[in-house]
């Protein structure tokens, strides 16, 4: 069946009318809970716990997660619903899809039973949010690089080290730490390892102040002789980088589909302003500078949403290849920039002004091409193939 998503210029068939009725729930939960309050979350540089929570009792969060831990039991579809519905209203700061189905998938997939059994139901409630902290200073894309250290101690482990622009670093009640655990083996000595809230040792730093996604915290981590049990450990000792490598086709993935959804909307955002700005006499839509770019722009993004749709298909049935993951983060990010920039313009100076929406989305998409991997990191993975 063909369905339209919001901000979508085409007809689509990658969601099912399950996939639409739940779409509908979601928008609904957006429209109420969110859209009214973002703007006094991006000066105050947090999401409250509270909407996690309401979220969590929606069936918003862990959508993929057995319903035996909590979760809503369905596929990456909904998951695909939220992270839409959340990038068409400009939501850029709550971090649903970072917590459910890119730090989640990790404890699902690697966590013990018993840790699972213990952390999902938490995770799934809104109770319990999750951050996983890669980055360190002056690390960048270089995981072989990671200096913090897990030294096992009997039934423990032992963390020392620093992790900065963490994701839901404020919020977090669950951190998975990238550390590493034989520090002679580069890569392969990597392991990933949960630390919860008040586990004495563990601390939060600033609250980084961004350019952009201004709601969503991110933050320093610092682990100071944190002791968690052996039982905390995700997957196989020194096998952290390998779980690394099989999850982030997904993040790319979410990436490339949250700027689908961005341009989309801002595309018909942008048309409907051009139309009633008034320049010389004439709307910025008579010019055909900007007819030109923006039927440019319409072509481009309809030809990148069948790209993205055909990924999310693909992803649903398990096929989505880690070079194809990385081309639509690529591509979409890049376009993205390229794009918002030239609806900015359209917009004059109000572009520039916060309370238009293309100003803070265009600020908000500059990430893109840094997180997740960097574009630069991407053409290699792709190069990798040719």
């Amino acid at each position: 069946m063909d369905t339209h998503a919001a901000g979508s210029i085409r007809a689509r068939n990658v969601f099912t009318a399950e996939h639409e009725m739940f779409r509908e729930q979601v928008r609904r939960f957006v429209e109420r809970e969110i859209v009214p309050h973002h703007r006094d979350w991006e000066r105050t540089g947090l999401v409250p716990r509270e909407l996690w929570k309401k979220a969590g009792a929606q069936g918003l969060l862990c959508t993929m997660v057995a319903e035996e831990y909590g979760g809503g039991g369905g596929d990456f579809g909904h998951a695909a619903v939220v992270m839409e519905e959340l990038a068409r209203a400009g939501a850029s700061g709550v971090a649903f899809q970072l917590h459910s189905d890119i730090i989640v998938p990790y404890v699902s997939a690697y966590a013990s039973e018993e840790r699972k059994r213990d952390w999902l139901p938490r995770m799934a409630s809104g109770e319990m949010i999750g951050a996983i902290a890669m980055t360190e200073p002056g690390m960048g894309s270089d995981l072989k690089a990671v200096r913090t250290r897990a030294v096992r101690d009997g039934d423990h482990w032992v963390i020392n080290g620093s992790k900065t622009f963490i994701s839901n670093g404020q919020n977090a009640g669950l951190v998975i730490v990238v550390c590493k655990t034989d520090p002679e083996a580069g890569r392969r000595g990597i392991s990933l390892i949960g630390v919860e809230e008040g586990t004495p040792g563990f601390s939060r730093g600033r609250n980084l102040e961004k350019i952009g996604m201004h709601a969503q915290d991110t933050s320093e981590l610092f682990f100071e002789d944190v002791r968690v049990p052996a039982g905390n450990l995700l997957g196989e000792e020194n096998g952290g980088f390998r779980h690394l490598m099989h999850q982030l086709p997904q993040e790319r993935l979410i990436i490339a589909l949250r700027a689908g959804v961005v341009m989309e909307t801002m595309l018909e955002k942008t048309i409907a302003y051009t139309k009633e700005r008034q320049v010389f006499g004439h709307s910025v839509f008579d010019f055909q500078v900007h007819r030109f770019k923006l039927a440019q722009a319409k072509a481009e993004i309809a030809m990148y949403r069948v790209y993205l749709d055909d990924c999310i298909a693909r992803h649903m049935r398990g096929e989505l290849s880690g070079e194809d993951a990385a081309a639509a983060k690529l591509l979409g990010t890049e376009m993205q920039n390229r794009l918002l920039d030239d609806f900015l313009q359209m917009h004059g100076g109000y572009g520039y002004m916060a309370e238009f929406d293309i100003g803070r989305a265009w600020t908000d998409a500059r990430v893109g091409r840094i997180y997740g991997g960097s574009s630069e990191v991407m053409r290699e993975i792709i190069a990798r193939t040719l």
